[in-house]
């Protein structure tokens, strides 16, 4: 049990102390994507939901839950984030909407939960502003795009998918 920092010496999870570690600039981009049908597509994209206006729901929810993510996730730091930003893509050709977040922060641990959380929250939002409308839609491929600042480095999606293919 000694490599893994999550465990205390009886072996239960505990947080891990971050105390001493280094304030870098740390950057997490997230994605994912909620599928619908063409009449929840063209509803969302012209405004049309009862519920109201879909991906601004969404882009405050995933920015509420980024800020939130230490009461949600049990081993996660409370952060002071500096910056949380949503963005969303109509998807025409696969009537999907893309969802990408981005959060930073400075501080001693990184940001990839919060950037998570802010998408599949916003995925969640998106569900529920629509569920009257279509109950099969479905949230996919939600992953970790890039991260950047801290000890282990920085991580990139596309790179590391290359590496694997070469060692395979």
């Amino acid at each position: 049990m000694a490599d893994f920092t999550h465990f205390n010496e009886a072996g239960r999870a505990r947080m891990v102390d971050v105390g001493q570690k280094a304030e870098t600039e740390r950057v997490a981009v997230a994605a994912g994507r909620v599928l619908v049908n063409r009449e929840t597509f063209d509803r969302i994209k012209s405004g049309g939901m009862k519920k109201g206006d879909v991906l601004g729901t969404a882009q405050v929810a995933g920015i509420m839950a980024a800020k939130r993510t230490w009461e949600v996730i049990p081993m996660c730091h409370p952060l002071m984030l500096t910056g949380i930003d949503i963005t969303f893509e109509m998807n025409e050709a696969d009537l999907a909407v893309e969802i990408q977040a981005e959060v930073r922060c400075k501080g001693v641990t990184g940001v990839e939960m919060e950037a998570l959380l802010a998408v599949s929250t916003a995925a969640l939002t998106i569900y529920d502003m629509c569920k009257a409308v279509q109950k099969d839609m479905v949230i996919e491929e939600v992953c970790l795009l890039s991260k950047k600042g801290g000890k282990s480095g920085d991580f990139h999606r596309a790179q590391a998918a290359r590496e694997s293919e070469t060692q395979n």
